[in-house]
C-alpha cells in the first residue's frame, strides 16, 4: 500500500495527497505534517519507512469538504486520491493485492466548484499569463475563468500594467510558465501576488499548439468564430484551458467561449488606487466598511458577482454607461414593479454554479432542483417584462429569458420530487409516477408486506386451503405452507402440480413454492437496488439534458443577474437619495453636494448625523483642460474624505450607476490614480517615502488629459523642505505635461502661491471655526487657502497628556515668531520640558477668602507629577491653609 501511495505521490509533488482508505482520506509523511498543522487534527504515526516512522493524519471522507476549505484558504492545493476499482476485483489477485487507486482530481483555490467551499457573492477566477516574446500585437496576455459560472475572458496587457490588471480580476490562483515565473523583470509582480501564483510546465502555454488545444475542448474544426487572438493571448488560453484538464482530470466543465476584453474599454485603476479606495475590501482586508457593501442590495449570488465584477471594471464608454443609466431610471419610475421583480429574483438560485457541478460529475438532486426553480423563476420574471417601452438593456434580457428552455424546465418538473436529499446516493429525488418501473420497485421495497398477503389471499381462493399462509425464512426465503392434511390440494392435479413446486416436508405441514412467487421474492431482495440504480439512471439523463442546454441556461442565468444588478442600484438611488449623472466625452467633473457613499452610511447607522455635501468642479475653465483643486486645511478637517468621494463618485457613475450627489456631470475618466495614506514595504526594502515617491512617479508618468489624479500629502515624508519642493514639482508638472483633472491636498501652505502663477489651478480649504480656545471642524469645501493646520488642537482632542499639548503650543509659537525674526535660538529651553512646564504653572488669580487654595489645588495633576513635586506641592498647600487661617 505504502508503494502504491509513494508512486501516486511522486507524480503530484506539489500538491497534498489526499489518499482515500475505507471512510477515511489518510496523508503521510511531510503532508501528514504541514495537513495537521493547518488543520489542526492529532499527527500519529503508522509504520516505517527506511527505518524511521511514517507521519500520519486523516479526515473522514464525509467531512472532507470543510478540511479541503481550511486547506484551500490556506493556499494549499490537494490531490484526491480514490478507490477505482472494487475491492473485490483486488481479492481474485491474491491475498496481498492493493486496490487500484489514482487521482481523479487536483482541488486548487482556482478551480473549486463545490457550493460549500464558495462564496456567493464572489467570483472565483483561476488566471493564466501567457507570454510570447517579439510578438507583434502585444508581448503579455491574461485569460482568465471561474469554472463555477463558465465565465472566459482574455486581455492584451503590458508589463507597465500587469500587476494592475491581475489585481483588476482579483485571481484565486495565478498560473504562469516555470520560465516567466523564474524572470527577474517579473519578480516584483509576482511576489505582490505571493502564494497564488502556481508555475507550471512551459508546455502548457505553447502557442503553436494552442489552437488545436482550443478546438478540441470546445470540439470546433476553427476558432474563425471566436474572433480573432494574437499569439499571447492564444498562450493564455491555452494555458488556462490545458490546466483545467490537468486539475478536472476525465471532467469537462461547460466553458463559455473566452470572451475578448479590448484595451481602454475600462476604466484602469492602478494597484495602489484600488487599494487607498477600498472597492472590494478595507485596508484590512475586509468588506465591511468597503464600497461594494456600502452599495450591494442585490437579491442574487449571481447579481452580487456581477456588481462586484462592474465595480472593478468600470467602462469608458458612455453609450453603454446611458444605457445600464436608463434601467435604474426605469425602475424609478416604475416603483411597484421594481418590488415585484426583485421579489421575483429572490427566488433565482445559483444556476451557473448547480450547472456546473452537475457537468462536472460533483452535482447532485437540489442542483437540478436549483434550475428548476431558476427556471420556473424566469418564466414569471419574463411576463413582467411585457411591455413596449422596456430600455434597450431590458430589451436584451427578455430576448435571452425567452430563449430558455422552458421543456426542459417542465420536464425537471415532472420528474423532481419535492423534497430533494442532498446526495443522490439517498435516492428518493424521482418524483411518483414519472417512471413506472420505479414505482414497482418502491411499492416492492416499501410494501412488500401489503404484496405478500395479497398474493396469499389470492392462493388461499385458488386452492381453498383456508389455512394456506406465506411464510419467510433465511434458508428457504419466501415458501407457501400448508398442513399435512390439506398438501393433497397441492399435489393430486396435473395443474396443481405444475403451480405449486413442493420445497420441503416436516412434521405436519409441507412447503411449496411458485414460479410467481420466486420471482416475487427475487424483485423484494432486490427492489432496493434497483429502485436507487433507476433513480441515478434518471438523474444521469436529467444531468445530459442539463449539459445540453448549457449555453441557453448559463445566458439566462447572466440576464437574470443583469437585472438584480439593475433593480438593486434603483433600490440604492431610492434609499439614499442618488441622483443620475451626465457621463460624456468631455472633461468635465462638476459634482453639485456631492457625500461619500461609504460614510454618509456609517454616520446614519451609528450617530443619525448628516453627512456634510460639498461641491467639487475640476471643469476645464474655458476650452482648456481639466482644472487642478489645492486643497488646505486642518488635520481632522475632511480633506481625505472629500478627495475620497470625488474618485468615487466617479466609479459609479462608470459603472452605470446613480451617485451619492445633487448633480453630477462627468467626462469620461480613462484612468484614476490615488495616491492617500501612508503605507511601507519591508519585504521590498522601501520605506514609507519611497513607497510614497514609487508611488507619485506612476502617476506623474501615466497620467493623460482625461484621468484623474487624487494625491494628498505628498512629500511629508521626507524634511520641510525637500518634500515642499517634490510636491510644488509635482503641481507644476500635472499642470504643465499631464494637464489632467487634479485634487492636491497639502499643509504646504507655501505652495497656495502656485495659483497665481498657474491658471488652471485653485485654492480651497476645508473651512473651522475657533471657539474658547478650541477648533470646530465644519466639514466644508471652501474658496481660499488656510493659513494653519491647527495641528495642537488635534493633538489635544487625540488625548496627548496636556504637557505635551502645552510645551506644543509654546514650540509653535516660538517656530513662528523665528519664521519672521530668523532665530530659533529660544526653541532650546530648559531641561527636562515638561516638569519645567508642570512647576511653572501659576494658580488662576480669584476672588474670595478661600479661593486661592482651591485655585492652587486645581493647577495639580497628580498623574504628571514625581514623588519630590508632590511632596513639594503638599507643602505649598500647607502653607496656603496657614494664611488662610491667619
Amino acid at each position: 500500500m505504502m508503494e502504491q501511495y509513494i508512486e501516486i505521490k511522486a507524480t503530484n509533488p506539489d500538491s497534498l495527497l489526499f489518499y482515500r482508505m475505507g471512510d477515511f482520506y489518510e496523508l503521510f509523511f511531510d503532508d501528514a505534517v504541514e495537513a495537521s498543522r493547518a488543520l489542526g487534527i492529532t499527527l500519529t504515526k503508522r509504520g516505517k519507512h527506511l527505518g524511521d516512522d511514517i507521519p500520519m493524519c486523516g479526515v473522514p471522507v464525509h467531512a472532507a469538504d470543510d478540511y479541503l476549505q481550511k486547506l484551500i484558504a490556506r493556499g494549499f492545493r490537494v490531490a484526491v486520491c480514490e478507490q477505482i476499482e472494487d475491492p473485490a476485483e483486488a481479492r481474485k489477485r491474491g491475498a496481498k493485492s492493493v486496490v487500484k487507486r489514482d487521482v481523479v482530481r487536483l482541488v486548487t483555490p482556482g478551480t473549486i466548484t463545490e457550493e460549500r467551499l464558495l462564496d456567493p457573492s464572489e467570483a472565483n477566477y483561476l488566471m493564466a499569463l501567457g507570454r510570447v516574446k517579439g510578438s507583434d500585437k502585444g508581448q503579455f496576455a491574461l485569460a482568465w475563468i471561474d469554472i463555477s459560472t463558465g465565465t472566459f475572458r482574455v486581455s492584451e496587457t503590458e508589463p507597465s500594467r500587469l500587476l494592475a490588471d491581475i489585481l483588476r480580476v482579483d485571481p484565486r490562483e495565478l498560473i504562469v510558465a516555470d520560465t516567466v515565473f523564474h524572470d527577474p523583470d517579473l519578480r516584483p509582480v509576482f511576489d505582490v501576488i505571493g502564494r497564488a501564483v502556481s508555475p507550471q510546465p512551459p508546455s502548457l502555454f505553447d502557442s503553436a499548439t494552442a489552437e488545436n488545444r482550443i478546438q478540441r475542448y470546445f470540439d470546433v474544426s476553427t476558432l474563425d468564430g471566436f474572433g480573432q487572438f494574437s499569439r499571447a493571448e492564444l498562450s493564455s488560453i491555452s494555458g488556462a484551458i490545458a490546466y483545467v484538464e490537468k486539475t478536472q482530470i476525465a471532467e469537462r466543465p461547460p466553458l463559455m467561449r473566452p470572451e475578448r476584453e479590448s484595451e481602454g474599454s475600462s476604466l484602469f485603476i492602478d494597484p495602489a488606487t484600488r487599494a487607498n479606495l477600498e472597492l472590494l475590501r478595507t485596508l484590512s482586508g475586509k468588506r465591511e466598511g468597503s464600497l461594494l457593501r456600502a452599495i450591494d442590495r442585490t437579491v442574487t449570488g449571481g447579481g452580487a458577482r456581477l456588481l462586484a465584477e462592474r465595480l472593478t471594471s468600470p467602462l469608458t464608454d458612455p453609450a453603454a454607461i446611458a444605457e445600464r443609466l436608463d434601467s435604474i431610471s426605469f425602475f424609478l419610475l416604475r416603483q411597484p414593479l421594481a418590488d415585484l421583480m426583485r421579489e421575483a429574483l429572490k427566488g433565482v438560485p445559483d444556476m451557473p454554479r448547480a450547472l456546473s457541478r452537475l457537468a462536472v460529475g460533483r452535482g447532485g438532486p437540489r442542483d437540478l432542483g436549483a434550475l428548476a426553480r431558476g427556471l420556473e423563476a424566469a418564466v414569471q420574471i419574463t411576463q413582467l417584462l411585457q411591455r413596449e417601452d422596456l430600455p434597450k438593456e431590458f430589451a436584451r434580457i427578455r430576448e435571452c429569458l425567452a430563449n430558455l428552455p422552458l421543456d426542459f424546465a417542465r420536464h425537471l418538473d415532472r420528474a423532481l420530487a419535492d423534497e430533494l436529499p442532498l446526495l443522490k446516493r439517498d435516492g428518493g429525488f424521482v418524483r411518483s409516477g414519472y417512471h413506472d418501473e420505479l414505482d414497482e420497485m418502491r411499492a416492492l421495497r416499501d410494501h412488500s408486506r401489503r404484496i405478500i398477503a395479497g398474493l396469499q389471499a389470492d392462493y388461499m381462493e385458488t386452492t381453498g386451503v383456508k389455512s394456506l399462509k406465506i411464510k419467510h425464512n433465511n434458508v428457504l426465503g419466501y415458501f407457501i405452507e400448508v398442513t399435512a392434511n390439506n398438501a393433497s390440494v397441492m399435489t393430486d392435479t396435473d395443474a396443481a402440480k405444475s403451480k405449486f413446486i413442493h420445497r420441503q416436508t416436516i412434521a405436519n405441514a409441507m412447503r411449496f413454492t411458485t414460479t410467481e412467487l420466486a420471482e416475487l421474492e427475487t424483485k423484494i431482495a432486490n427492489a432496493a437496488e434497483r429502485a436507487l440504480s433507476i433513480e441515478l439512471g434518471v438523474f444521469d439523463a436529467l444531468t445530459n439534458e442539463t449539459v445540453a442546454n448549457a449555453d441557453a441556461i448559463r445566458a439566462g442565468a447572466v440576464a437574470l443577474a443583469a437585472l438584480d444588478v439593475s433593480a438593486s442600484l434603483a433600490a440604492l438611488a431610492e434609499e439614499q437619495g442618488y441622483c443620475r449623472p451626465l457621463v460624456d466625452d468631455s472633461l468635465a467633473f462638476k459634482i453639485t453636494a456631492g457625500r461619500h457613499p461609504v460614510v454618509e452610511q456609517s454616520l446614519r447607522r451609528q450617530a443619525a448625523v448628516p453627512f456634510v455635501a460639498n461641491d467639487c468642479n475640476l471643469s476645464p475653465p474655458g476650452a482648456g483642460k481639466g482644472a487642478i483643486w489645492l486643497l488646505t486645511g486642518p488635520n481632522m478637517g475632511g480633506k481625505s474624505t472629500f478627495l475620497r468621494q470625488n474618485a468615487l463618485i466617479a466609479i459609479l457613475a462608470q459603472i452605470g450607476s446613480f451617485v451619492p450627489a445633487g448633480s453630477a456631470h462627468i467626462g469620461v475618466v480613462d484612468r484614476l490614480f490615488s495616491r492617500v495614506g501612508a503605507s511601507d514595504d519591508l519585504a521590498r526594502g522601501r520605506s514609507t517615502f519611497m513607497v510614497e515617491m514609487v508611488e507619485t512617479a506612476a502617476i506623474l508618468n501615466q497620467a493623460t488629459d482625461h484621468s484623474l489624479v487624487i494625491l494628498d500629502e505628498i512629500g511629508r515624508g521626507t524634511a520641510t523642505f525637500d518634500g515642499l519642493s517634490i510636491a510644488w514639482a509635482a503641481v507644476e508638472y500635472l499642470h504643465e505635461k499631464n494637464q489632467c483633472r487634479a485634487l492636491f491636498a497639502t499643509h504646504f501652505h507655501e505652495m497656495t502661491a502656485l495659483s497665481e502663477k498657474l491658471e488652471r489651478l485653485s485654492n480651497a480649504t476645508m473651512r473651522v471655526k475657533e471657539w474658547d480656545g478650541d477648533v470646530v471642524f465644519l466639514h466644508e469645501v471652501a474658496k481660499g487657502a488656510a493659513d494653519r493646520s491647527y495641528g495642537v488642537q488635534v493633538a489635544r482632542l487625540a488625548g496627548l497628556p496636556e504637557a505635551v499639548v502645552n510645551r506644543a503650543r509654546d514650540v509653535l509659537h516660538q517656530l513662528e515668531a523665528s519664521e519672521t525674526s530668523g532665530k530659533t535660538d529660544k526653541l532650546i529651553d530648559d531641561l527636562p520640558l515638561f516638569s519645567v512646564e508642570v512647576k511653572r504653572q501659576a494658580p488662576k488669580p480669584v476672588q474670595g477668602h478661600d479661593n486661592g487654595l482651591m485655585a492652587a489645588i486645581s493647577t495639580i495633576n497628580p498623574d504628571e507629577m514625581t514623588p519630590r513635586e508632590a511632596l513639594e506641592a503638599l507643602y505649598r498647600l500647607k502653607g496656603l491653609v496657614a494664611n488662610t487661617t491667619s
